[in-house]
């Protein structure tokens, strides 16, 4: 068995906190903290996962009005012990260089792209815990013979818990959080039909 690194001992008794994340520079690149545990994203990214954010976010940046902001993988301090890296943040919060991450109030929108790593996380863990943080708006993109499906929420204010509002296969129309129109479909390469 090979010996734990220095670094990935807590610094104190209580374990991790979010602000620790900005003070590990040998973590992984897309490490993220749930409840008071470093989660690190050890597995290949697939192709398919990282055009799909790219796109996204490109679609996104797009159609978003003036003063929100769209983030590829950027994490948001939820709380003490959670600080999450969604694939996808669109803020009100304007450009800051410096910024390793938002604040809930600052979200009008966190999507996860899921892959097999993830999956547990997103459709479960994450959507709980970005509810009970107030962010107004999910949405979970998974894979259907190859396209895109987005599963949309919307937060039930008074219960903190999400409402599915739909599932977008196609096509992604919606006017919150702000008007969004999308060819799902489009935002990756055709496949190519071999003879």
């Amino acid at each position: 068995m090979t010996a734990v690194p220095d670094w990935m001992r807590p610094p104190r008794i209580e374990g991790w906190f979010a602000d620790d994340l900005d003070h590990l520079p040998e973590a992984p690149r897309h490490t993220e903290l749930i409840d008071g545990a470093l989660v690190f994203m050890m597995s290949p990214q697939r192709a398919w996962h990282a055009r799909l954010i790219h796109a996204l976010v490109s679609a996104l940046i797009d159609q978003a009005p003036a003063g929100v902001e769209v983030e590829p993988q950027m994490t948001i301090q939820l709380d003490k012990r959670n600080r999450p890296e969604p694939d996808v943040v669109v803020a009100t919060a304007a450009y800051d260089p410096d910024r390793t991450y938002y604040t809930p109030d600052q979200i009008l929108l966190v999507v996860e792209v899921v892959s097999p790593e993830s999956e547990h996380r997103d459709r479960t863990v994450k959507l709980r815990k970005y509810a009970e943080a107030g962010i107004a708006h999910y949405w979970r993109i998974e894979e259907e013979a190859s396209s895109p499906v987005v599963y949309a929420y919307e937060l039930d204010a008074s219960t903190r818990a999400y409402v599915a509002t739909g599932i977008h296969r196609g096509t992604l129309r919606v006017g919150v959080p702000f008007d969004v129109a999308i060819e799902l479909d489009k935002l990756l390469p055709a496949r190519r039909i071999r003879p």
